[in-house]
C-alpha cells in the first residue's frame, strides 16, 4: 500500500546541500576551454595595443613628471608636477595664445566643415551622377597634406589664385599667411576645405537614411523646402551630425601637419597650437618632461570637449 503522507522529496540530501546537477561541471570545463581559445585569438591584437599604446602612454605619463632630454634612459630625473605647473605659470605661453589658438582652430574647422558638408550634400542629394560629384570631393582626403598645404600657400601669396580674384573685383592684396589677424582664418579654412569629403559622405549617406514618406506626408501638408530641412531633415540627420562634429572636433584638436607646412606656427605664434609645441619641445628643444606634460593637458581637453559634445545630443534624444 502506498504511503500518502510521505513527505515530497525536497531536492536535497541528508546533510542539506542539493546536489550535483548532472552535466554541470562539464558545461563549466567546456565554457572555461571556449574562454582560453577566445583570449588566444584575441593575443595578437592585445599584443599589439600593450606594445603601442598602454607601454607609450605609461612611458609619456613617466616623462610628463620627470626632466629628460631625450637619449639615455638613465638620465631621466623625476620632478613631480613640475612640468605641468610650468605650463600655466605666469609668462606662459601654453595658455595663451597656445591653447587658445588649438580650440579657435577647431571651433573654425567644425563650423565650416560642418555648415559646408550639408550644404554641399542637400545639394548632391538633388543632382544626377552623385557619385561623380562625392568622388570629386573626396579627392582632398586621399591627397598628402603636404601637397594641400603647399598648394594653398601659393594660392595665398601675393601674386597668387586668390589675390588675383580679390584684385579683379577691385579690392586690394591681402597677406593672408604673413598677417597674425589673417594666418590663422586662413589655415582654418584650409584644414576645413580638406576634411569636406569625408563630412560629406557620412551626411549624404545619413539622407539617404530619412524615409522617403516623410517628405510626401510634408508636401501633402504644404510644407515648404525651409521648413522640410529644419522639421525633417535636420532632426533626422543629428546621429550623423554628431559623427562628424566629434571626428573634425578631434582632428583639428590635434592638426599639425598643415600648420607646419604653411606657417610653421608664425607669424610670431599666431598659428602656433599643441601638437606643434609638443614637438618643439620634444625635437628642438629636447625637452621630452613639457612635450609629455602638454600631451596630457592635451587629452584632456580632448576627452573633456567629446563628453560635452555627447551629453549635448544624448540630452536631445540620441543615444549614440
Amino acid at each position: 500500500m502506498v504511503n500518502t503522507l510521505a513527505p515530497e522529496p525536497t531536492g536535497r540530501t541528508e546533510h542539506g546541500a542539493r546536489p550535483a546537477v548532472p552535466g554541470t561541471g562539464g558545461r563549466t570545463r567546456r565554457r572555461r576551454r571556449q574562454s582560453v581559445v577566445a583570449y588566444l585569438f584575441l593575443a595578437p591584437t592585445l599584443l599589439f595595443f600593450a606594445v603601442f599604446l598602454v607601454l607609450p602612454l605609461g612611458f609619456a605619463l613617466l616623462l610628463s613628471m620627470s626632466r629628460w632630454t631625450g637619449f639615455d634612459l638613465g638620465g631621466i630625473d623625476p620632478v613631480g608636477p613640475d612640468n605641468f605647473t610650468a605650463l600655466f605659470a605666469a609668462g606662459s605661453t601654453f595658455l595663451t595664445p597656445i591653447l587658445t589658438n588649438t580650440l579657435l582652430f577647431a571651433l573654425g574647422t567644425v563650423a565650416l566643415a560642418l555648415a559646408g558638408s550639408l550644404l554641399v550634400a542637400t545639394c548632391i542629394e538633388r543632382l544626377r551622377f552623385q557619385g561623380l560629384w562625392r568622388t570629386l570631393y573626396f579627392l582632398p582626403i586621399v591627397t598628402t597634406v603636404v601637397a594641400v598645404g603647399n598648394v594653398w600657400k601659393y594660392m595665398y601669396e601675393p601674386g597668387g589664385l586668390v589675390n588675383g580674384v580679390l584684385n579683379g573685383l577691385g579690392a586690394g592684396s591681402v597677406a593672408f599667411l604673413a598677417d597674425p589677424g589673417t594666418a590663422l582664418p586662413s589655415v582654418v579654412v584650409v584644414q576645413a576645405w580638406a576634411s569636406l569629403g569625408s563630412a560629406i559622405l557620412v551626411l549624404t549617406a545619413g539622407l539617404k537614411a530619412v524615409p522617403e514618406s516623410y517628405y510626401e506626408a510634408a508636401a501633402l501638408d504644404g510644407a515648404g523646402p525651409v521648413t522640410v530641412f529644419f522639421r525633417i531633415t535636420l532632426p533626422l540627420l543629428r546621429p550623423s551630425l554628431l559623427f562628424v562634429c566629434i571626428t573634425q572636433f578631434l582632428t583639428g584638436l590635434q592638426s599639425f601637419a598643415l600648420i607646419i607646412v604653411m606657417t610653421k606656427g608664425g607669424p610670431g605664434d599666431a598659428t602656433d597650437v599643441a601638437a606643434l609645441e609638443m614637438y618643439r619641445q620634444a625635437f628642438s628643444y629636447g625637452d621630452w618632461g613639457t612635450a609629455s606634460a602638454a600631451a596630457f593637458v592635451l587629452f584632456l581637453v580632448v576627452l573633456a570637449v567629446t563628453l560635452t559634445q555627447l551629453w549635448i545630443f544624448r540630452r536631445k534624444g540620441e543615444d549614440v
